[in-house]
């Protein structure tokens, strides 16, 4: 076993962030000396990152705080195509106006991990739209394109998981590891950037990158460290509810549903998501982790506002924070939790529960909120529903409000305007 010199290095693994590295005694050197220029990639198919983006967000943050400099790769050009990676049919095609809405709203969680700057370890985000649109197709094919063994190419996961499956793989998508392996060339040539991050799904397009660099003329060593896809516990993909992702953007998702998300993590992955997902030192997780019993929940409650403020800033953390205890610990009616509107017009006519627990965002259907009725799990201003004939009215309102649980851990206030 290789002992780690670079702090860079140290922490990764010390914090469970390292899966494949193409040559760690090389990053190790690259990192000791301060040499170490990384990017990471985000393509721009929804308004928000989700917690599956925020492994590699977090290594872009440890790599600066150690010394290195990182780059934030908006696939404002890598969007058009679509990564098949991961993918059992073909992504949707976005219009340039979409993904170039995408982008500027993902744009802003950076922020909160990244120093952005002109200085050596600052960080910058580009787009590479800026070398990928304009590409002339033959020019490409003759400069790039020749690179590559279509052989080889049949047997990345990207490629292989779908044939082997019988699965459509178009055109368009088998490009999209060309475009990727071309970002680091290009980001190298304009950055010195010498290695690229990602998820371990993506290892076969990095090295692809790397591979390109050295047929290309690349003198550096290009480098790859890949994270692992995380799942939970019980076996669940990370980041992955029944309601759906678990988005970045508040606009998408309540800081408040943020911190429950967190706060609901399984008791096996509470020590390993401290490491992933906070800054808290090493010593404060490990006597967080001791805990047993029901301490245990103290532990959870931490992660959820650590987790938290580092994507939605402390305050909104801690409001959340005391959101929660008002709502479970005093049976409050917190008047902060999570509000959706109605119009008052359907509340006088008499609104379908199951309509109602719909438009909260509780339920996805009729029929999901019909079965949660057979099992206890729903209720109204903290009584529980039995009938799936149930109307609400203005008269069940209390403080303005109608408060809709979805079993002990989700709230929506109904509000009437």
């Amino acid at each position: 076993m290789t002992t780690l010199k670079s702090d860079f290095l140290k922490i990764m693994t010390e914090r469970g962030f390292v899966h494949q590295c193409s040559d760690l005694e090389g990053l190790d050197k690259l990192a000791s000396d301060g040499r170490v220029i990384a990017y990471a990639g985000y393509d721009c198919t929804a308004p928000s990152l989700h917690v599956g983006h925020l492994i590699s967000i977090m290594m872009l943050s440890w790599l600066q705080r150690s010394g290195g400099k990182p780059i934030a790769l908006m696939g404002g050009g890598t969007t058009r195509v679509g990564d098949p990676s991961g993918k059992d049919e073909t992504r949707q095609l976005r219009s340039v106006e979409e993904i170039d809405a995408n982008k500027e709203s993902i744009k802003r969680v950076f922020s909160n991990f990244l120093t952005f700057g002109s200085g050596k370890t600052d960080a910058v985000m580009v787009d590479n739209a800026e070398w990928l649109a304009p590409l002339n197709y033959i020019e490409f094919l003759r400069d790039v394109g020749r690179h590559f063994s279509v052989n080889r190419m049949l047997t990345m996961d990207s490629a292989k998981l779908r044939l082997d499956r019988e699965q459509e793989l178009s055109f368009i998508e088998f490009n999209y590891m060309l475009l990727q392996a071309y970002d680091f060339v290009e980001l190298n040539r304009r950055y010195g950037c010498n290695l690229q991050m990602g998820g371990s799904d993506q290892w076969g397009n990095i090295v692809t990158g790397i591979d390109l660099g050295r047929r290309m003329g690349v003198k550096e060593q290009l480098l790859a460290l890949t994270c692992p896809l995380l799942t939970t516990a019980s076996g669940a993909k990370m980041g992955k509810t029944a309601a759906g992702a678990v988005w970045l953007n508040e606009a998408q998702l309540s800081a408040y549903d943020y911190w429950q998300f967190w706060r609901n993590t399984e008791d096996a992955d509470v020590s390993r998501f401290l490491k992933l997902f906070t800054m808290l030192p090493l010593d404060e997780i490990a006597k967080l982790s001791a805990l047993g019993g029901a301490e245990i929940n103290e532990a959870k409650k931490r992660l959820a506002t650590e987790a938290t403020a580092l994507v939605h800033g402390k305050e909104k953390a801690e409001a959340a924070a005391e959101t929660a205890r008002k709502t479970f610990e005093q049976g409050a009616l917190a008047t902060d939790l999570p509000t959706v509107e109605v119009a008052q017009a359907e509340l006088d006519a008499g609104l379908g529960v199951l309509t109602a627990f719909v438009q909260a965002g509780l339920v996805t259907s009729n029929s999901e909120a019909r079965r949660q009725i057979q099992g206890g799990g729903l209720k109204v201003n903290d009584a529980l529903v039995t009938s799936d004939k149930a109307a609400l009215k203005l008269s069940d309102m209390q403080g303005g409000v109608i408060k809709l649980s979805l079993g002990k851990k989700k709230h929506v206030l109904l509000k009437p305007v």
